[in-house]
């Protein structure tokens, strides 16, 4: 018999953790809908608030382009090749990649309208295109969640699954990787935070443990103040 599967993949090989994808998915989902709030609670005229404000959505952007982009260069392939009976699947999580970037195309529209002036009519619209970016990317996620982690989980390796998430993470800038990190753990159990720091170097735990906390916990505060009367 032969030692690997018809998928190409060693029959015998331990499977992808794909529940890290679950956990990270809700930073997304969280950061998602925490967006728009942010932007409709700046104050008429407060053009510094809204460079902070604005500076979170980039990095939520930029954070979620890299995600996406790891699997539409490293995960679609590999399941058109290897899980041909599931091409229909596959081919609507591009679409949905391609109506998400749609939806961010508004956003990166309105943003820099309203973080010139902080107007309430430019932070509307803004918010809007958020709210629509939104729903857009919840229902990518649940069937991404509900039908395409457990393909991964057959059909990739645990090398190919773990370069999507090293891939991912060459995207966040060095210093904005504590901040990834706390955004992560502010979601996961203490069994899930465990793995996500287990993974991580020692440097990394090290930092997280030294300066990373504290720097995200005070991050958190600042953002969020402003929602806390809500």
């Amino acid at each position: 018999m032969s030692p690997y599967s018809s998928q190409g993949v060693p029959a015998t090989a331990e499977r992808p953790h794909t529940h890290e994808m679950v956990v990270v998915h809700r930073v997304f989902r969280r950061e998602s809908a925490m967006l728009p709030r942010l932007v409709r609670a700046v104050p008429d005229g407060d053009t510094a608030r809204a460079a902070r404000v604005a500076e979170a959505l980039r990095d939520y952007t930029n954070g979620l382009h890299h995600h996406h982009h790891a699997e539409d260069e490293l995960v679609w392939p590999l399941l058109r090749s290897r899980a041909a009976h599931d091409e229909a699947l596959v081919g609507r999580m591009t679409e949905q990649h391609e109506a998400i970037d749609g939806t961010l195309t508004a956003v990166a529209e309105w943003l820099p309208v309203w973080e010139r002036s902080a107007d309430r009519i430019s932070g509307e619209e803004l918010a809007l295109a958020l709210d629509a970016h939104r729903t857009a990317l919840l229902a990518h996620l649940d069937e991404e969640e509900r039908s395409v982690l457990p393909l991964i989980a057959e059909h990739l390796t645990v090398a190919e699954w773990d370069l999507v998430g090293e891939r991912g993470m060459e995207g966040i800038p060095k210093n904005k990787r504590m901040l990834a990190l706390g955004a992560i753990l502010e979601e996961a159990t203490p069994e899930e935070s465990a793995y996500f720091l287990g993974r991580a170097p020692l440097l990394g735990r090290l930092l997280w443990q030294a300066v990373g906390r504290r720097q995200y916990a005070g991050y958190r505060r600042a953002m969020r103040a402003p929602l806390d009367g809500e």
